[in-house]
């Protein structure tokens, strides 16, 4: 199990890193995180969700991502509640304070779900989730060392020395920590080091004095992780500012506001990719730049209140004085529902009930419903006949006369989206539209954008092999092959 010293150290990765170089191997390997909590989700081919990261890792293992992944996700509807996924379905809300008396609930599914893919793995890499010292969060645990303790599974530490203080984490982890829980830990890896790695010897070695915990590697910063998809917020805003300067002023803009309850910004990651693109995430108290050739509204996880965000930050003003100059918006999910006319939400699904004006930019209502839709789905753009594969995540119906005019058509016969009468307001529900290469073209051509030969899914292939063979030099990988064989779950 790789647990961590803090969120954003690099756990993920390291999962994903590791599933591909044993798989790579021969080994019929499953990625599990007991408990995850972001508004980034993927949609399994069974209609269920799970954490985006969980589905980066099942790729990585050459396996299809199913909900026993990550059993329980947490998605954020405010800054005290969650909405509660279990096995990939929607099974309540809680509050911060309530979601205690729902953990034995939740640890019979999560000891569920990892005896299943137990049974059907040589190795199952189980992430831990945030902090492993949040010693207040300890009691009824099931997402760190509450689980690892359930199940006898060996811990290993990750600090990232990028932030600072990777010493001062890793001994103070040891410190705070019951016995009982430190006993659990086999190893540490400290990540993201720059430099000369002869320099930080005597750190792994004061590390290892202090805790009596073997040092089982130190590795060094992988650009390139960068450019797979992240994670959550956090790992976007730090890729983007990882991004340089370099070339920003031959490059298509294509600006981002950032609400509250982002959600499922995976269709930025593709764009990220394309040197002709300079993706800018518009962070709030920022307006919107003037030289955007694209708006792109990403989706919400509660969008009425991310709509009154946007219009507070001003950049309702801002987006309609970038449609007066011939610039051109796209509304995914949660961002299509707000450029139409207004939202109800007679049933209160994601607050109080109400309804709400919309941006006006496109002529269509939503009304949000208890349903959600979950679904795979393949088409085409029916302006340029550009393939896609991506996925629906949504609450709500939108109907309305642009909806005349639809963006997509699906293999199966429906349509998708609106599109304004003149042709510079989209809207859709379909998420992963730019993971298609001839889709991104498409959109990047429309733009005015330099486009390039880019394919981005062999690119996060190559990627993902890269950075195991990154891993496979700089960590002791018998010794953590060793520490697996003594789980006994």
């Amino acid at each position: 199990m790789i647990q961590g010293t803090g969120s954003n150290v690099g756990k993920s990765l390291v999962v994903a890193g590791l599933a591909r170089l044993f798989a790579r191997r021969g080994l019929k390997v499953r990625p599990f995180k007991p408990q995850n909590m972001s508004n980034n989700a993927a949609v399994t081919s069974d209609g269920g969700e799970i954490g985006r990261a969980q589905a980066l890792q099942a790729r990585a293992a050459f396996v299809a991502p199913t909900v026993h992944m990550n059993p329980v996700l947490l998605k954020p509807q405010s800054d005290v509640g969650s909405q509660i996924i279990v096995q990939g379905r929607r099974v309540g809300t809680a509050k911060a304070r309530e979601f205690q008396a729902w953990k034995p609930r939740l640890m019979e599914a999560v000891l569920g779900s990892f005896r299943q893919l137990s049974d059907e793995a040589d190795l199952v890499l189980v992430e831990g989730a945030g902090s492993a010292s949040e010693v207040n969060l300890r009691p009824g645990d099931i997402a760190n060392m509450g689980f690892a303790r359930a199940t006898h599974t060996p811990v290993v530490l990750v600090g990232d020395i990028d932030r600072g203080g990777v010493i001062a984490s890793l001994v103070g982890t040891k410190v705070v920590i019951a016995p009982e829980d430190a006993a659990m830990i086999r190893g540490f890896i400290v990540n993201r080091f720059r430099g000369d790695p002869s320099l930080f010897s005597g750190g792994m070695a004061i590390i290892a004095e202090r805790t009596g915990w073997p040092a089982l590697g130190l590795v060094p910063h992988f650009a390139e992780a960068g450019l797979l998809p992240a994670e959550d917020i956090l790992g976007l805003r730090r890729q983007a500012d990882g991004a340089g300067e370099g070339g920003r002023d031959r490059r298509a803009v294509i600006a981002v506001p950032v609400m509250p309850r982002i959600a499922n910004f995976d269709d930025l990651d593709p764009l990220r990719t394309e040197p002709g693109v300079d993706v800018q995430l518009v962070e709030p108290g920022k307006p919107i730049p003037a030289e955007a050739a694209l708006v792109l509204l990403p989706g919400s996880k509660t969008t009425i209140d991310d709509l009154l965000f946007l219009r507070a930050q001003g950049w309702d003003i801002d987006l309609a004085g970038h449609v007066r100059r011939g610039g051109r918006v796209l509304g995914i999910c949660g961002g299509y529902q707000m450029l139409g006319r207004s939202i109800a939400d007679p049933q209160g699904i994601e607050g109080p009930p109400r309804q709400v004006p919309g941006l006006g930019l496109l002529d269509v209502e939503t009304v949000l419903t208890a349903d959600k839709n979950l679904t795979p789905v393949t088409g085409i753009s029916l302006a340029t006949g550009a393939p896609f594969s991506g996925y629906e995540m949504h609450l709500g119906q939108t109907e309305g006369p642009d909806t005349g005019r639809a963006f997509a058509r699906f293999a199966d016969g429906r349509r998708d989206g609106a599109v304004s009468a003149d042709g510079r307001v989209t809207g859709t529900y379909v998420h992963g539209l730019f993971a298609g290469d001839a889709q991104r073209r498409a959109w990047l051509a429309h733009l005015g954008a330099a486009t390039s030969n880019l394919a981005y899914e062999a690119l996060v292939d190559d990627i993902l092999d890269r950075f195991a063979a990154h891993l496979e030099a700089h960590l002791d990988i018998e010794r953590l092959w060793a520490i697996a064989g003594e789980a006994e779950g």
